[in-house]
């Protein structure tokens, strides 16, 4: 299911490929942290980085950020890691919806996590916790960022669903996505010849040890 809003039919793409296949036709590189997961194991999404560098328990820049945040874009937050308090609930997702923000990926953790899931609305998180946040801090937005090891600039591209997330730069977007349907292409191809009879080392020109 896929449940980006992006008008940009090359995210569209991407999000149907999925993260895996991205990552692989696409050097293999710049996989997030496993431990961000999706919300919902059903999400896919693609699009546009719109980054939040955000003080550990508090939430005043996500708001701000938001604003800054449209149709399409995934909203990424750098929460440092921090676990213990959830800067994001289903009043701010409702925000985001309404503004056509496609999804949220933080380094932190999350509340209200039925009443996300239900929005339909794709979340992918380290953790969930109910303790609140204060709205005093300062952060910023539209800066680089490090999510999960992985450095994210503006603008960047993110493909995730329940196979991870994976940052593509957003000047490599058309040569990601031409990669990832070669690759696709390569493994229908496979997937026929093993309903042939082919086994996987043949195919892989793989011998018995």
């Amino acid at each position: 299911m896929i449940l980006n809003q992006t008008t940009d039919p090359r995210m569209t793409k991407l999000a149907g490929l999925g993260a895996a296949t991205v990552y692989e036709a696409n050097g293999q590189r710049d996989a997030i942290d496993p431990a961000i997961k999706p919300l919902d194991p059903t999400s896919r999404v693609a699009g546009r980085v719109v980054t939040v560098d955000l003080e550990p328990g508090d939430n005043w820049f996500i708001h701000v950020a938001l604003l800054e945040a449209g149709e399409g874009d995934i909203l990424v937050v750098d929460a440092k890691g921090y676990v213990q308090a959830g800067p994001w609930g289903d009043v701010l997702t409702l925000a985001a919806q309404e503004r056509g923000v496609a999804a949220l990926v933080i380094d932190g953790a999350v509340r209200d996590s039925q009443e996300i899931i239900a929005s339909g609305f794709p979340v992918f998180t380290r953790g969930v916790c109910i303790r609140k946040t204060t709205k005093v801090q300062k952060g910023r937005v539209n800066v680089p960022v490090t999510i999960g090891g992985v450095l994210i600039n503006p603008g960047d591209i993110l493909v995730g669903d329940a196979d991870g997330l994976v940052r593509v730069g957003q000047n490599d977007v058309d040569t990601a996505l031409a990669s990832s349907e070669q690759r696709e292409l390569k493994e229908e191809t496979m997937r026929a010849r093993i309903r042939e009879g082919a086994s996987t080392l043949d195919l892989l020109g793989l011998t018995r040890p």
